[in-house]
């Protein structure tokens, strides 16, 4: 008895001693990520490592630091509030690129080294900044009151390229000189520059590709005049601006594209047939080492074909070197690389039902098979041609953790480099001989180290370890670290999960608690990792010091588990996964301490339908939900993703209707919460005001957020405290007892 007494003392004693972790601590500064550095590369001459960190004072400004190995020696090399000072006035091109490309923050977001090490080039305040290493400061390249995007430097480090005005642009660094590419720019036609659903969903952010020697450019030439415009709201606290886009809804025409190769001393133009077939997708492309021949990922309409082809610009020839088909689509990725002075390239594939890599000579003839096996490769870190050897990362061990191999390039034996119990991820040296690894836990922020190509670390970049000092260290008391398991449904799949239990139900399992399910469901994505989740993780602390069981599964349909857990949503997006959340319901129903009166859902995007399609189609395992930022309608989304899954409308017009939320909304039975940014151009805010309607229409009460000015990402410190605290909120006032 006097052993538990003092036990439960102890208890009562971290308890006290314990900080209680707020929404409002989530979102401010410093950060309770503590200091670990993102943009990690290594120069290319291999001495120093550059990154981007947030200042202390406000996490989300950006500034260009430096580690230089030799001396071991960590300094800032520039401080964005130096060089830019006041509101950043950036282009509505580039604010729509950076939330495209995810990149948040303010500052320095973004840099690139010359290809020799030479030189980095950073976009800061609408212009671009040079700094040449060994010299003071940074020069600004392009103060003009045009807005510029995309801007590159050339391979050889002489020239910069950027687009303004829809037409691509030179300018040689040393003389000044400025040179148009092209001119023919404007309203429909853009030069170089990709179109919506290439940046959105191809993952394709550029229209333009320098040779290695930089004496020709390949770009595209962009007709927006077949895309549909739509008149969509911007509405803000203060103001409705009605935007005219042209937005390729599912079924509805795409832009038209063509590709040309100019000789930048000679002005000389090269137009490259790319079929008679123009309703198709421009997915890639990339130079040969050869400086001649341009490689390009061609693929149809209904994304079942996926091409790769090479145009010789001395013959003026073509040829395909490889094809991959599909019955349902054909996943892209950016895993080509040649090798120099081997006549070989490597290629990923997923022709085995896995995304692996393969060896190929530049003639398109398969060489070898370089990995194999019921796991998945994520992409090609490095290559190493002098010693024979390829890194990657993938998922050979377990697909809850990124790791580091090695395989020689003539194929054999696969070696993990990189340790269990953390999820990683690499940045090599140009020659492969050492690389950067920031690596993260479920219940560890990110930590970062150098290391030889073995994995050896050679230093620590930001151990970024949670003791006494680190903002996180104050919380580590009352800190639930959560528990990863399977389920197996009743077909036989298996599926990963990951579960957060309040101390309360440890102590008592009998005791009742509510559960907040989060989830995504969608395509190209996965959940159940142990890696750190940032503030989204921090919210599920905060749940869980409130008493709530967080659950989360990825369910068939999402990535990291080969093209055969994706395609049962092929054609029938809503029901698999609908099915599989509701498995893992049924097994949280198994455990003591779970109330299944009380079991809430909540995600963001295709967890906002996600969140809808359970809540109206399995309204009994579900007694509340929050969904952000919804598709409801599948017709309403852009072509490249939607008719991928979901086949054209104008041909399966049923399965579009099957899988929208409005046939099963009348069967709604819990809470609803419906947000939206109200400037959403992804997720465009018509599709919860088109349920909101529905849902009035059938005199079914429920809840909306809906955020002015906002687009699909919601950001903003202070918006964010509002948005969780909503959702909080909701869930107390509908969940607790």
């Amino acid at each position: 008895m006097k052993k538990a007494l003092l036990i439960g003392a102890a208890m009562l004693s971290t308890a006290l001693n314990a900080e209680t972790l707020t929404i409002e601590r989530i979102f401010s500064s410093p950060s309770l990520d503590g200091n670990a550095p993102r943009s990690l590369k290594v120069s290319p001459d291999g001495q120093r490592v550059t990154f981007l960190k947030g200042k202390q004072t406000d996490y989300e400004r950006l500034d260009l630091w430096e580690y230089h190995i030799e001396s071991g020696q960590t300094r800032m090399l520039f401080d964005s509030n130096d060089l830019q000072s006041g509101e950043e006035v950036l282009s509505d091109e580039e604010k729509a690129r950076r939330e495209r490309m995810r990149l948040s923050g303010s500052g320095i977001v973004s840099y690139q080294w010359s290809d020799d090490g030479k030189a980095l080039l950073f976009p800061l305040g609408g212009d671009v900044f040079y700094h040449k290493l060994g010299e003071k400061g940074a020069k600004q390249l392009l103060d003009t009151d045009a807005f510029e995007t995309d801007i590159k430097l050339s391979p050889k480090g002489n020239y910069i390229s950027f687009i303004r005005d829809q037409n691509l642009y030179v300018k040689h660094i040393e003389s000044g000189k400025e040179t148009a590419i092209t001119k023919e720019g404007g309203d429909n036609i853009k030069f170089g520059m990709a179109e919506f659903v290439a940046q959105e969903e191809m993952g394709r952010m550029t229209g333009y590709w320098w040779s290695p020697d930089e004496t020709k450019i390949a770009f595209t030439k962009v007709d927006e005049s077949p895309v549909d415009v739509i008149t969509r709201s911007e509405i803000y606290a203060d103001d409705i601006k009605l935007i005219e886009q042209k937005y390729p809804k599912a079924g509805t025409p795409n832009v038209l594209v063509e590709l040309a190769i100019q000789d930048i001393n000679s002005g000389d133009r090269t137009w490259v047939d790319l079929g008679e077939d123009k309703d198709i997708y421009f997915a890639r492309g990339k130079w040969m080492p050869n400086n001649t021949t341009f490689t390009y990922q061609w693929q149809t309409r209904d994304q079942q074909t996926l091409e790769l082809r090479a145009f010789d610009l001395n013959s003026k020839k073509e040829n395909v070197l490889l094809t991959e088909t599909s019955d349902t689509w054909v996943n892209l990725h950016n895993d080509l690389y040649f090798l120099k002075d081997k006549g070989q390239f490597i290629w990923a594939s997923e022709r085995d039902g896995f995304k692996h890599l393969y060896l190929f000579n530049n003639s398109g003839k398969l060489v070898k098979q370089l990995t194999k096996g019921d796991w998945v490769v994520d992409s090609v870190e490095a290559i190493d041609t002098a010693n024979n050897r390829l890194y990657f990362s993938g998922r050979k061990d377990t697909p809850l953790e990124s790791h580091v191999y090695s395989v020689p390039l003539d194929g054999g034996e696969i070696s993990r480099i990189t340790e269990l119990g953390a999820y990683h991820s690499a940045a090599f040296s140009k020659d492969a001989s050492i690389f950067i690894d920031r690596f993260s836990t479920i219940n560890s922020p990110a930590q970062v180290s150098l290391n030889s190509a073995t994995g050896e670390r050679i230093t620590w970049l930001e151990e970024n370890k949670v003791e006494e000092g680190h903002p996180l260290h104050a919380y580590m008391d009352s800190w639930t670290a959560p528990e990863f398991g399977d389920i197996t449904t009743k077909d036989g799949a298996t599926l990963k999960y990951r579960i957060y239990t309040p101390d309360s139900a440890k102590q008592n399992p009998k005791q009742k608690h509510p559960v907040i399910v989060y989830l995504y469901g969608g395509p190209h994505a996965q959940v159940v990792t142990n890696s750190w989740a940032g503030n989204r993780g921090l919210l599920f602390q905060h749940w869980v010091d409130q008493g709530y069981v967080v659950f989360t599964l990825d369910n068939r349909g999402s990535n990291y588990r080969g093209k055969g857990f994706e395609d049962p949503i092929y054609k029938k997006m809503g029901f698999i996964e609908v099915d599989d959340q509701v498995a893992g319901v049924e097994f949280l129903r198994t455990l003591d301490y779970v109330d299944a009166e009380r079991i809430g859902v909540h995600g963001h995007s295709y967890g906002g339908y996600m969140t809808l399609m359970t809540m109206f189609k399995a309204g009994d395992y579900f007694a509340a939900g929050v969904s952000g930022a919804p598709v409801t309608d599948w017709r309403l989304y852009d072509t490249h993703y939607t008719e991928r899954y979901m086949g054209n409308p104008n041909t399966d017009d049923d399965a579009y209707t099957a899988s929208s939320v409005f046939p099963y909304a009348k069967d709604l039975k819990g809470d609803l919460l419906i947000y939206h940014g109200m400037a959403d151009d992804n997720v465009l805010f018509t599709h919860s005001t088109m349920l909101y309607k529905h849902l009035q229409d059938l005199a079914i009460p429920f809840e909306t957020m809906d955020y002015p000015g906002k687009k699909h990402s919601i950001r903003g410190k202070q918006t964010g405290i509002h948005l969780y605290k909503t959702i909080t909120n909701f869930f107390n006032r509908n969940l607790k007892d």
